[in-house]
């Protein structure tokens, strides 16, 4: 096999070794990891990286290689030692925040640790889905891809609990993941946090103490942060009004929704609609 060496685009950010075993490189990341068949990566946010066969090699662009791909398959190098299979997950800047930021960048899932099997599982049904085509096969491959992304977050908190921050941290803990499960379940609810202590089974005190030191905000402040990236993902699909959209998530008026959006986006749902890019 000859040498080679590639930089994928950043959009792809994760991807199964399917066959044989190569290195990742991660920008700012000062080991590579070595993967092996059967491993997994995600990159939890967009930075440069390259996949290669040895470190000698001077990378090519990602773009290049699959120019001149055939049924999505490019090639580097000679012959077909190693084989991996690549995606990525899409997120607004507000669920970045709210949902990888608090990560390391880079989730390194060996052949051998749990859940990998699980995620071996999930990205070959997604291979599937996208080459037989069958119908709905973009839409079960979505919620396929969301199955691996949880249990690649269950290996984390399960290597690192203590590492843990933000919304993830709040998984760790039992009195928070009960109420982070009613906010994600009902956002629309008028949720007080007397209601969520209650579901809980704690006291009011205790749970605005250790929501808050788990994740970093109390819980009804955390609750209009996830409404407004609920609203934003409602307000990129043309169509929706703003009325239904501002009662889809728990405001009563349209109003009531443009004073939120605006104080935690610093723009109006208008703008946002219309630049979507731009926050």
């Amino acid at each position: 096999m000859r040498a080679w060496a590639v930089m994928p685009s950043a959009a792809q950010r994760r991807a199964p070794v399917r066959r044989g075993s190569c290195q990742l490189v991660v920008d700012g990341v000062p080991e590579p990891f070595e993967l092996a068949e059967g491993d997994c990566y995600l990159l939890t946010r967009p930075r440069s990286y390259i996949l290669r066969s040895d470190p000698e090699t001077d990378p090519v662009e990602g773009s290049t290689v699959f120019a001149g791909a055939a049924d999505g398959i490019a090639h580097a190098g000679q012959g077909s030692d190693v084989f991996l299979l690549g995606g990525g997950f899409t997120f607004s800047s507000r669920a970045q925040d709210l949902l990888l930021d608090q990560l390391p960048p880079v989730l390194h899932v060996s052949a051998g640790t749990p859940h990998a099997e699980t995620v071996r599982w999930a990205l070959t049904a997604i291979n599937q889905e996208l080459t037989d085509r069958p119908m709905a096969g973009a839409l079960v491959a979505e919620h396929l891809a969301v199955v691996m992304l949880v249990h690649i977050l269950r290996l984390h908190l399960e290597r690192s609990p203590r590492a843990a921050s933000g919304w993830l941290s709040g998984l760790t803990d039992p009195v928070v993941a009960t109420a982070l499960t009613a906010l994600h379940r009902n956002p629309a609810h008028p949720w007080t946090v007397a209601e969520l202590a209650h579901a809980a089974a704690v006291s009011r005190s205790t749970l605005a103490a250790r929501f808050r030191t788990a994740v970093g905000q109390g819980p009804l402040e955390y609750l209009t942060h996830w409404r407004i990236e609920l609203a934003a993902r409602r307000l990129r699909k043309h169509g929706t009004t703003l009325a239904s959209i501002a009662r889809s998530v728990g405001y009563g008026s349209e109003s009531a929704l443009s004073v939120a959006f605006k104080r935690v986006t610093r723009t109006t749902p208008g703008e946002y609609r219309r630049h979507p890019t731009r926050t």
